[in-house]
């Protein structure tokens, strides 16, 4: 397992520079894309839970991580994402996600929310499209050559 580099400042896994998540991704040799995560009150919902939207940020940032692994520079635009179970605040659990399917521009990754007992509470798909225009006009173009 390598540590991806952490990129920009980022709303899910910015750096202490910046108000985030501060998720730390890592590669499995199968290019998919792992973290381990306990989430605060910044990102409460219910009462001593998850916010919705902060788990679906957590599934965005890691499927288009996933796609950045495997070469794709690629921009979100279409999420699906299922919940099936709340997401305890102060508890870890762990996010994975990998490229499903690729064609022309479009990328689908999947990816899902695993508490610490294993039970799946979140999973989603997301349909990327590949956009490195976007990336290079703000120079925000992360180093993903440790994979080389």
């Amino acid at each position: 397992m390598q540590r991806l580099p952490k990129h920009s400042p980022c709303f899910v896994c910015g750096g202490q520079d910046f108000q985030s998540m501060g998720v730390t991704w890592y590669a499995h040799e199968d290019d998919s894309i792992f973290a381990e995560v306990t989430l605060t009150k910044a990102q409460q919902g219910p009462p001593g839970m998850a916010h919705g939207g902060a788990s679906a940020a957590l599934l965005d940032e890691a499927m288009g991580a996933a796609a950045w692994l495997a070469g794709y520079r690629v921009a979100s635009v279409n999420l699906n994402i299922n919940y099936r179970k709340p997401v305890p605040l102060g508890q870890p659990f762990t996010i994975t996600a990998r490229v499903k399917q690729a064609s022309g521009k479009k990328v689908t990754a999947t990816g899902e929310i695993r508490l610490a007992d294993g039970e799946t509470a979140v999973s989603g798909e997301g349909i990327f499209v590949q956009a490195p225009q976007l990336f290079r006009e703000l120079g925000a173009e992360p180093d993903m050559s440790f994979r080389a």
